[in-house]
């Protein structure tokens, strides 16, 4: 292999040097003619054929030493300008494909400050800083998935077995049923959620736009929980504007609310405050969601958003960290935009801001 590569490199030196030396004969020829035309005709000088051979073999020396001295600065240029940077390039791709994410390219040092070559591994270290936080995302992803679905099955397995025990007591029985039928409802609304996820990160849900009351929906959505904030006897407070119309899909647009509100509600204490309002400001639908809860610290703010990121981090708290991962893919296909503002225990509000004419963008961003 190496044999062949070094003959290969020795054809292509040669085939260079066959390149500069024709053109250095045929420009010299032409330099060397115009010149002695010149010179004879001017000076009335006559040549004999003694002095045409021997300009002829210093002309002929020249050329060959000026085509070996473009050979070799060409060839040195080459090495330094073409060769090492393309085989930095191709040495990182190799150890890309080989699983190390970590691989990235120096830039290039040269005289051009727009060297083609500084782009491509600028594209490639972007490329590969986009992909080693993929495959992040994907250890992390198959790590929160597994965690997610071990603990509902092992809660189920463990009461289910509990549940076999001869002369088990009425209440006991029930208690355990319960947790069982809790346990596979968490897991039920975990695979719903991923798979409602995957669909929408990978562009398989068509989004049938119709202009709709969003106030009415809010309603709705908000009314579903009306069982949860009696039991924790919240106070529930709405500022909603009349006929406030958008043009969105609403069954995507549930998602939103719904998380939104189960959120409120759940990180709400007994006797807190859950706050809805719908404005109008031109173009633009505005809804809050508030609450009197324990609120988000910064730390937790950066990460809401990540899929099965949870701020408590010993999952303790009923949820799967998918909800609001769903809420900013749905803001992001609809072309909306949602902010947060949070104070520690002292409540979050979430803010979600909608334009009411997006009906043909929705068209075209179909996913």
């Amino acid at each position: 292999m190496k044999k062949n590569e070094r003959f290969r490199r020795i054809l292509l030196s040669l085939n260079r040097y066959f390149t500069f030396f024709l053109l250095m004969a045929f420009i010299i020829t032409c330099c060397m003619m115009l010149f002695i035309s010149i010179m004879t005709y001017t000076m009335d000088i006559t040549l004999t054929s003694d002095n045409i051979q021997a300009a002829a073999k210093l002309t002929f020396a020249n050329v060959l030493f000026l085509s070996f001295l473009c050979t070799v600065i060409d060839g040195v240029r080459r090495r330094h300008m073409v060769y090492l940077p393309a085989k930095r390039i191709t040495d990182a791709a190799e150890n890309f494909m080989q699983g190390d994410f970590n691989t990235r390219i120096r830039p290039i040092h040269t005289l051009d400050p727009n060297d083609k070559f500084n782009e491509i591994i600028d594209c490639f270290n972007r490329m590969a800083e986009e992909l080693s936080g993929t495959e992040t995302l994907r250890t992390d992803f198959i790590a929160n998935v597994s965690h997610e679905l071990k603990t509902p099955l092992a809660i189920m397995q463990n009461y289910g077995t509990m549940l076999q025990q001869k002369d088990l007591p009425e209440d006991k029985r029930i208690e355990y049923a319960k947790a069982i039928t809790d346990a596979s409802r968490r897991l039920a609304d975990l695979i719903s959620n991923i798979l409602k996820l995957n669909k929408l990160e990978n562009q398989q849900i068509l989004l049938p736009s119709a202009t709709y009351d969003l106030g009415e929906q809010l309603c709705e959505c908000l009314l579903g929980f009306e069982d949860i904030w009696e039991r924790k006897n919240l106070e529930i407070e709405t500022d909603i504007e009349d006929e406030v119309l958008i043009t969105s899909d609403a069954e995507i647009m549930s998602l939103v609310w719904n998380n939104l509100f189960s959120n409120a509600i759940k990180f709400t204490d007994d006797g807190g405050t859950i706050s809805l309002s719908l404005k109008t400001d031109k173009n633009i639908a505005i809804v809050k969601i508030s609450d009197t809860g324990c609120g988000i610290s910064p730390e937790v703010g950066a990460h809401m958003f990540d899929k099965f990121y949870q701020g408590d981090t010993s999952h303790a708290t009923q949820g799967n960290g998918l909800g609001l991962a769903l809420v900013k893919r749905v803001i992001d296909i609809t072309g909306s935009d949602i902010s947060v503002e949070s104070e520690l225990g002292k409540g979050t509000a979430f803010t979600v801001r909608i334009r009411r004419d997006n009906g043909e963008d929705l068209q075209k961003n179909t996913i």
